[in-house]
């Protein structure tokens, strides 16, 4: 087998390939003879047909199977005699590829990038330093109450806070508007789910009462037909309910499955879990700074093919998240290339890391971080042998742990400051680089 290498670009390749005649006529011929021991033809027994009626027959589908293994064998053991690592499929394109002649195509494909990670020693990173004091439990009680709160008929006037029942009639310059109008909706007062205007103008409202308001649609309204225009929305109002906050009792710690240990007990289990939200926090706060710091320490030439899977993957995430009657392609790839380049970037960046430094997944890290993640639940015993009887979920453990090392390998020598903050700063999502990971 012959093959010559042409370096087109930094990462483009282009392998001329050529397979000896003889090569493809065996192949053929082991495909006429695994052909002939099964073949059925009218006025021969099986296994008995003579070779020319096989050859008459099948000898051109038995070609152009053979021709397609060979092309796909051939480039294998072309790249790894050449040491060449494609980061996509090739692109083929036959020269000669007639009978009796020796097959010659050509394969033109993207190699991986030669990466060297280095900069560490230039990555600055701020870890938050946090604990979760009795305060901040106390504050997420009341966050729980609230998220539980239940409303209560009351015949006074509405105030902010309040639930009202409502049916609704919006006009725009006299003519009803599509999503104007609606019956027996429920409306917390300051909840800002209408547009603004909206709720204030039924404050001091009662049940019963009927209230024409004039509220006008923001500039920048999704719905580009109503922005800007004020409307005007005749509002019955039909009931009036007041907040009532759920009492710290059996009754309420149940509804989180803490039936044992009354306060006290619902108390510490609360902690519990705002410490873990806490390790976590930080946790990832530091990876996004090592991560950044990492790709602006490390400028990779990044293959075309890479990126344009990447954005594949991010346009089908894009239509599962947001839904809608669209196929993936349908979303401009220009949406998602500046993300699709970030995390291939990373990506390439990461696995360099674990090779330099040669890393293995932790053993002993994934049983940690297993376990953790199993004692948000209450049979964590179960959650544990969950994840060890499943490859596929266990291998995303091994990854995130893997990541996780990769961090520390980078903070060994980064410049890494401790700043004290609050628990609630701590746990505060950072606004995302570029795009979300």
């Amino acid at each position: 087998m012959q093959v010559s290498v042409e370096s087109t670009s930094a990462l483009e390749r282009r392998l001329t390939i050529g397979v000896p005649a003889e090569r493809i006529e065996s192949e053929v011929t082991k495909r006429l003879q695994q052909t002939a021991r099964r073949a059925k033809v009218p006025g021969f027994r099986p296994g008995k047909v003579p070779m020319s009626v096989i050859r008459q027959r099948y000898e051109d589908s038995a070609r152009q199977e053979a021709l397609g293994d060979l092309i796909q064998s051939s480039f294998y053991e072309a790249i790894v005699a050449e040491k060449l690592n494609p980061a996509g499929a090739p692109s083929v394109e036959p020269k000669v590829f007639e009978k009796g002649k020796d097959l010659e195509y050509v394969a033109t494909f993207e190699i991986y990038p030669e990466i060297q990670v280095a900069g560490f020693e230039g990555i600055t990173v701020e870890r938050p330093q946090a604990e979760v004091s009795e305060a901040d439990v106390d504050n997420m009680l009341d966050i729980l109450r609230k998220q539980n709160t239940r409303f209560e008929a009351v015949e006074r006037a509405a105030e902010n806070g309040d639930q009202l029942n409502i049916d609704f009639v919006g006009k725009i310059e006299g003519e009803a508007f599509a999503g104007g109008s609606a019956k027996g909706t429920a409306l917390v007062l300051g909840s800002g789910r209408m547009i603004p205007g909206f709720e204030d103008a039924l404050v001091g409202a009662k049940a019963g009462e009927e209230r024409v308001i004039t509220p006008t649609f923001p500039e920048d309204y999704q719905n580009l037909e109503l922005a800007g225009k004020t409307a005007e929305f005749t509002v019955t109002v039909n009931a009036v309910a007041a907040p009532v906050l759920p009492e710290l009792n059996e009754q309420f710690f149940a509804l989180f499955g803490a039936s044992e240990g009354g306060l006290e007990g619902f108390r510490a289990e609360v902690r519990k879990n705002m410490e873990r939200e806490l390790r976590q926090a930080i946790k990832s706060k530091v990876k996004n700074q090592v991560m950044e710091g990492l790709l602006a320490a490390n400028t990779v030439e990044l293959p075309k093919a890479l990126v344009a899977n990447e954005v594949q993957r991010l346009r089908v995430q894009a239509v599962q998240q947001f839904g809608g009657n669209i196929k993936p392609e349908q979303l401009p790839a220009e949406l998602f290339e500046e993300q699709a380049k970030r995390r291939v970037s990373l990506g390439l960046i990461i696995a360099e890391v674990v090779k330099q430094a040669e890393l293995k997944p932790d053993d002993a890290r994934v049983r940690e971080l297993i376990e953790e993640m199993a004692s948000a639940y209450q049979e964590p015993e179960q959650v544990v042998a969950w994840y060890y009887k499943n490859e596929q979920q266990l291998g995303e453990v091994r990854s995130v742990v893997l990541e996780e090392q990769v961090v520390d390998t980078v903070l060994q020598k980064a410049k890494v400051t401790d700043k004290p903050v609050s628990y609630e700063e701590a746990v505060k999502p950072a606004a995302a680089p570029g795009a979300a990971e």
